[in-house]
């Protein structure tokens, strides 16, 4: 399902930068105009395929087209025939199952925060796994607390909303292009809540983010952001060197238990790097080099595996341990109608729920820096 969303990916920047600095309007104004991008790309994408498409759905299966099954034939020749969705109409479990499959896919931060999908299910606990066994006298009694080392978490506790503009025009393709349609504007809607939420949610009914300080004040719900752990400059060398040394030590620690005791956890390989896209480029000019073989390299120290989200603002990173970050969806995704603003023209707006949860597990797991990328002396 490769799309080039070109209007889409501007109109993306534009709210991620309105969510930082914008207004309640400027936001409200920005989503409307990269919600309506979003339909035209993957409308006018999906034109041309049914345009130039040809061919029986055995082909279109072994070119990796689009082949649905009964079930989800079945529903969305419903949506065709009643003119769109009804009433909190539940996508076939195939379909939510896709969506997923193409936002882990699709979506690199997603798949390296380590996003779950529960399905039904509402309600996980996880523990740390110190403590779930303990040593004792062979007739002795059962030692340790070992309800102390898990956690529960609701996935109900937030509700992650997509919207989906579905025009007229949609409709006359057929069920496997509806479903196409639909399957992409959930995803791609989705991946910018998700990401936003787990970048720089501030726990107010979305997730608490990456950038946020689980031990700051809390004022009517919102998490503060992290102050920042230090600065980087990547410049290449022992500098850099021990700067990533620093952030590694940092992201080692980890708290445990109500008095949140201090331990060590093990990050090799397990270290990814947040950056907005705009510094990216200068992240790895400073961290090029020329070997002997006149051959440009570059190479970070500790090997992170380096990411891009528009949420996290210009001039910071932010690293966190793969594993430490609870994400996860759960529940049916349910679509209805929505007739309230972002009305748009020529389309009928829906909406489609699916309960998410997000936070760090513990205020260690992630840390912000600032980042000073001057050009090294002589470049």
């Amino acid at each position: 399902m490769t799309i080039k969303f070109s209007n889409f990916a501007e109109k993306k920047q534009a709210f991620a930068l309105a969510t930082q600095e914008g207004s309640a309007e400027e936001q409200a104004t920005a989503l409307n105009n990269m919600l309506e991008a979003l339909a035209t790309d993957v409308q006018g994408d999906i034109m041309a395929k049914v345009n130039t498409h040809m061919a029986d759905n055995s082909i279109m299966q072994a070119r990796g087209s689009n082949v649905l099954t009964s079930e989800e034939t079945k529903f969305f020749n419903v949506v065709i025939e009643e003119g769109g969705f009804k009433e909190n109409a539940t996508l076939p479990v195939t379909t939510q199952e896709r969506i997923f499959e193409d936002l882990v896919q699709a979506h690199p931060l997603l798949d390296q925060i380590g996003i779950q999908n529960l399905g039904a299910v509402t309600e996980y606990i996880y523990g740390d796994p110190e403590g779930m066994a303990v040593w004792g006298e062979l007739f002795g009694g059962i030692q340790g607390q070992l309800n102390a080392t898990f956690r529960k978490e609701k996935i109900s506790q937030l509700k992650l909303t997509a919207f989906i503009p579905l025009s007229n025009d949609m409709l006359n393709l057929g069920p496997a292009w509806v479903e196409r349609y639909v399957r992409t504007m959930v995803v791609e809607a989705m991946t910018v809540g998700l990401e936003r939420g787990y970048v720089a949610g501030d726990g107010k009914g979305m997730p608490i983010g990456l950038l946020k300080d689980l031990k700051g004040a809390v004022v009517d719900g919102v998490y503060p952001d992290k102050a920042s752990a230090g600065t980087l400059t990547f410049e290449p060398g022992r500098k850099t060197i021990d700067e990533l040394k620093g952030v590694v030590e940092k992201l080692s620690i980890r708290t445990v238990g109500p008095d949140n005791e201090e331990k060590v956890r093990n990050v090799a390989g397990k270290v990814v790097m947040v950056v907005n896209p705009f510094d990216n480029f200068s992240i790895q000019a400073n961290a090029t080099v020329q070997n002997a073989a006149g051959i440009y390299v570059t190479s970070l120290p500790f090997n992170p595996v380096i990411t891009e989200s528009m949420f996290v603002p210009k001039g910071k990173v932010v690293f966190f341990v793969r594993g430490e970050y609870i994400a996860a969806i759960g529940g049916a995704m349910e679509v209805k109608k929505y007739d309230q603003t972002l009305a748009l023209e020529d389309a009928t707006l829906y909406i489609a729920k699916q309960y998410a949860t997000g936070k760090p597990k513990d205020n260690y797991a992630s840390q912000v820096y600032t980042l000073e990328l001057n050009p090294p002396a002589g470049v």
